[in-house]
């Protein structure tokens, strides 16, 4: 090709989502990748996800998943690829991004990452908040009744006391 002085114009933009939440009852998710390839050849392109963590990076599937029941990779539509995680746990929230690349390219576009997409799976709630509420209520009640109770005998002591 390069021999002809025909120049290689592969050029690839990847998007995802910004940010997906996941509820804490959720126990897999679809992450979303589209890209638009133009001058590239008509051979698919290779797929890769990687994941950042805090203070590490991971490559998740470069094209193969190296963890097979938690990774799988689906071709949506011709443009369209999502990463499917299982067994979702909170240790799995991270940025999650998608490359494509078109190996078979010299073009520097050829291979392209999307942003990013941050995935966050929320905690299941605890119920301290209704808790709290409720002793509150309990000790409001009790107090309550304490005072009352401390104001009656002093109103019967003060009427008794008048009488004598």
């Amino acid at each position: 090709l390069f021999s002809t002085g025909a120049a290689d114009t592969c050029q690839v933009t990847v998007t995802q989502p910004r940010f997906q939440e996941a509820d804490y009852s959720m126990h897999t998710v679809f992450l979303t990748c589209a890209f638009s390839a133009s001058g590239c050849s008509l051979s698919p392109p290779q797929v890769l996800w990687f994941r950042f963590l805090t203070n590490k990076h991971e490559d998740l599937c470069t094209p193969g998943c190296t963890d097979h029941q938690k990774y799988k990779v689906h071709l949506l539509s011709e443009n369209n690829i999502s990463l499917q995680i299982n067994n979702l746990t909170v240790d799995d929230n991270a940025v999650y991004i998608c490359g494509i690349a078109f190996s078979d390219s010299s073009s520097p576009r050829s291979k392209q990452t999307g942003d990013g997409t941050v995935l966050m799976k929320t905690e299941k709630q605890h119920s301290n908040g209704k808790l709290v509420f409720i002793f509150m209520i309990i000790a409001s009640s009790l107090l309550f009744l304490y005072s009352t109770t401390v104001f009656t005998f002093f109103v019967v002591y003060k009427v008794g006391s008048k009488g004598f």
